[in-house]
C-alpha cells in the first residue's frame, strides 16, 4: 500500500513499507509516461532504483528480465509504445564518459530516459523532468518525486490522480 506524505505539487512523499509496494509505485508510474519524459533516480546502493524501473517495466507490460545495467550502462527496452533507455553510470569515473558514450543521442521526444546515478555525469546530462529519491526509512522505503519542468509538473499531477482516484 503507497501512503502519501505531501499532496502539494510539484512534490509528492511516498511511504513504501516493502518491495511490492515500489514495483506498485512503478506499475502506477509506468500508466501515465510518456515519451520525451527523463526521470533521474536517486538513493544509495539498495534503494531501491532497479526495483521500481521492474515495476514500470511490468507496468508497461514487459515480461523478460530487468536488471540494473551498471556493466553495459544502458538497457533499452523497445515497448510497442515506445522507447525506453535505463542507464546505470555508477561506474563513471569522470562525468565526460556520458559524452564519449554518445548518449546523447537518446533523450529525445520519442524516448523515455530512467537514469541511475545521474551525478556522475555532471552538467552533461539534460535536465530531468522529475527526480525520484528513494532512501531506506523504518523498515521500508520513501520516495520522493519532484517536477522540474513543466511536463513534470504534469505527469506528476496524472500520477497524483492514479494513487487517489
Amino acid at each position: 500500500m503507497i501512503h502519501p506524505a505531501d499532496d502539494t505539487l510539484p512534490q509528492l512523499t511516498l511511504h513504501l513499507p516493502d518491495e511490492a509496494a515500489t514495483l506498485a509505485l512503478g506499475a502506477d508510474m509506468a500508466r501515465i509516461l510518456v515519451p520525451g519524459l527523463v526521470f533521474y533516480l536517486d538513493g544509495n546502493l539498495g534503494a531501491g532504483k532497479t526495483t521500481l524501473v521492474r515495476g514500470i517495466m511490468r507496468g508497461l507490460g514487459y515480461e523478460g528480465k530487468v536488471k540494473s545495467p551498471t556493466y553495459t550502462l544502458v538497457e533499452l527496452y523497445a515497448i510497442s509504445r515506445l522507447n525506453l533507455y535505463h542507464f546505470d553510470l555508477y561506474r563513471f569515473a569522470d562525468p565526460i564518459e556520458w559524452e564519449e558514450a554518445g548518449f546523447r543521442e537518446y533523450f529525445n521526444a520519442h524516448s523515455i530516459c530512467l537514469v541511475e546515478w545521474p551525478e556522475k555525469a555532471g552538467d552533461w546530462l539534460p535536465r530531468p523532468d522529475m527526480r525520484v529519491l528513494l532512501r531506506m526509512r523504518d523498515g521500508g522505503r520513501t520516495a520522493e518525486l519532484k517536477a522540474e519542468t513543466e511536463a513534470g509538473k504534469r505527469w506528476l499531477s496524472q500520477l497524483r490522480d492514479t494513487i487517489h482516484p
